[in-house]
Formats: structure tokens, C-alpha cells, sequence
């Protein structure tokens, strides 16, 4: 069997010595640029993968990060898998992934997350509100995506898209266009960014004086968009923002079956800007998200506090990404 390369081994082959190689491997700020690349160098040459299980007996860290969510089946938290996870590899971090059935089980993932000896947990969207109640391991940061400011403090942080901000551009667009009301199609009541996005619309409804109509409401997931269309399509709309590109994507299909056509009579928004909504048809008018900012942020606030360093909420700016599902409307 081939024997494991050895810090001794990348130390001969750099010309350094072994405590030199440790700090390299270990991040000091006490090695000069020209030595640690060189110590580097010396790492991918011989196949050197640092040794998780000693390094953890000598600093108290296993250099692994969790992730919890309710579910991986949304687009969003799916999205959020891949930022999280390349962005906690470019810092030589494992993760580790636990998903929920409902919030109940938060308290007991984090434990889980806890006996695993992980140093830090991200926890998506859904799965943020649970852990206002649960009970954290002592010594276990969390930093939650999608949560109320307040949320933050002690050993969690906080990092949000701007969801109410991007809401109100979508709304504002569709006012501009000379629509008279704009519809929304929320999602699931319990959600933050869902209420976020919900109050984004109301805000510049209320900006252009226009009252704000009974929102639908879906689950994020385009069966509901369609289900909510419908069951309960608004008369004569003509502009509709939906809370996600999945359920725009529903809500066209029902438009489509009542006969009503996009843009011609019904301008469509959505929001999350999905790898596919520039193919919709029409290509969807929709509010972009930044997910791997949002991932980035979250895993260096996350590394941030592990090292005792204070964190602040951080916001990543949305951006209305203007195509084909909107026009003015028609008159007369």
C-alpha cells in the first residue's frame, strides 16, 4: 500500500522546516509570501493532503462547516448548495449537509451537527425561523440566510438578499409600463424572503398610490402557480409578480390555458432569475439573485465568527433583469 505523504516529505522537498509547513498548512500570517508558495508548491508536487483528524486534536477545529435546510428540492436552496459548498472548499473547509422535514427537528440537527465536531453551520431560508427556539451547542456558530436582523448577535450572524428591495423594483417596473394594479403571487406565508418580496410590492404600490390587491399565494413550487391562477385568477388583471421564476412559470401555464397571452395581455415577473428563465416562453422578466455573493458572504461570516471575529448583517443587492414577458398593456 502507497504510504501517506508526510509533512517531513514536503518539508525536504521545500527546503523548509516541519514547523514551517504546519504554519503554511495551518493559515499563520507568520510565513513571507515567497515560503508559502513555496511550501505550496512542494503540497501539489507530492499529492500532500492535509491530515483533518490530527490538525483537529491540535487546534480544537475540524476545519468542517454544516448546512441545514428544510429541503433541497427548491431551486433556491439548491442554488445555495453549490454557492456554500465552493465557497467552503476555496477555504480548505469540508461541509457537511442535513436536510429537515419540517422545523420541528432543528434543535436535534444541530446537536447532530454538534456531536459531529463541526466548527460552523449555515442554515437556509425555511430553516432559519426554527432556530430563534432551538437550543445551539455551546460553541457552535450559525450564521442564517433570509432572517430578520434582529436574529443576529452572540454566535449568530446573519446574511439576506435584498428580497424587499428587488420586490419593489419588479412592482415599480410594471407601474412604469402603465399597468393600473399589479397582482402578486406569494409564496408560503411562513417564509421570510416570502414576506420580504410581499412587502417590496406593497411598498411601491403604496409609493405610486395604488391599493394593493389580495395577494395569491403559492408553495414556491409551479404547481402552485398554476393551482392559484386557476382557482383564483383576478379580473381583468393585467400584471402579475410572482414571488420565485417557478411559480411564474405555473402562472403562465394557466394564462395560457384561460387564453391570456404573455406579455399581449398579462406582463409576467418573477424572481430568483433561474438558469432557465431566459427560455421560458416568453424568456421571463424576473429579479436576479446573486446566489453565490450570497454563499460567499455567508461561509466568510461563518469563518469570521469561528474565529472570534464580530460579524454584521450582511445584504446583497437584487437586480431586475428586464425580457420579453412585459409590456405596456393594451388599450381599449
Amino acid at each position: 500500500m502507497q504510504r501517506r505523504v508526510s509533512m517531513a516529505d514536503v518539508a525536504a522537498r521545500a527546503g523548509v522546516s516541519g514547523q514551517t509547513v504546519s504554519r503554511v498548512v495551518n493559515s499563520s500570517p507568520r510565513v513571507d509570501a515567497a515560503t508559502r508558495q513555496r511550501v505550496e508548491r512542494a503540497m501539489a508536487e507530492l499529492g500532500y493532503r492535509p491530515h483533518r483528524a490530527a490538525r483537529a486534536l491540535r487546534t480544537g477545529r475540524t476545519q468542517t462547516l454544516g448546512l441545514l435546510a428544510t429541503t433541497l428540492a427548491s431551486v433556491g436552496n439548491s442554488r445555495m448548495l453549490q454557492a456554500v459548498a465552493e465557497a467552503a472548499a476555496s477555504r480548505g473547509y469540508a461541509l457537511t449537509v442535513l436536510t429537515l422535514g419540517g422545523p420541528d427537528g432543528v434543535s436535534a440537527a444541530l446537536a447532530q451537527f454538534g456531536e459531529q465536531g463541526v466548527d460552523g453551520v449555515v442554515v437556509l431560508n425555511e430553516a432559519t425561523a426554527a432556530t430563534e427556539s432551538a437550543t445551539i451547542p455551546t460553541g457552535l456558530h450559525l450564521v442564517v440566510v433570509d432572517a430578520p436582523p434582529g436574529r443576529a448577535g452572540g454566535s449568530v450572524g446573519i446574511v439576506q438578499s435584498d428580497h424587499r428591495g428587488g420586490a419593489r423594483a419588479a412592482t415599480t417596473h410594471l407601474l412604469a409600463l402603465g399597468h393600473a394594479a399589479v397582482h402578486h403571487l406569494a409564496g408560503p406565508a411562513s417564509s421570510f424572503a416570502a414576506a420580504e418580496r410581499e412587502a417590496g410590492w406593497r411598498d411601491a404600490l403604496a409609493d405610486a398610490g395604488v391599493a394593493a390587491p389580495v395577494p395569491l399565494r403559492g408553495d414556491w413550487s409551479a404547481a402552485s402557480g398554476h393551482r392559484a391562477i386557476v382557482e383564483r385568477m383576478p379580473d381583468a388583471i393585467t400584471a402579475l409578480f410572482a414571488a420565485n421564476d417557478q411559480m411564474a412559470l405555473g402562472a403562465m401555464r394557466a394564462l395560457a390555458e384561460a387564453g391570456r397571452r404573455v406579455p399581449e395581455d398579462v406582463s409576467v415577473v418573477g424572481f430568483d432569475d433561474v438558469a432557465d428563465a431566459a427560455d421560458y416562453r416568453p424568456p421571463l422578466t424576473t429579479v436576479r439573485q446573486d446566489f453565490d455573493e450570497l454563499g460567499e458572504r455567508a461561509v466568510h461570516a461563518l469563518i469570521a465568527g469561528i474565529e472570534g471575529e464580530s460579524t454584521s448583517v450582511g445584504l446583497v443587492p437584487t437586480r431586475l433583469v428586464e425580457r420579453a414577458s412585459t409590456m405596456p398593456p393594451r388599450r381599449g
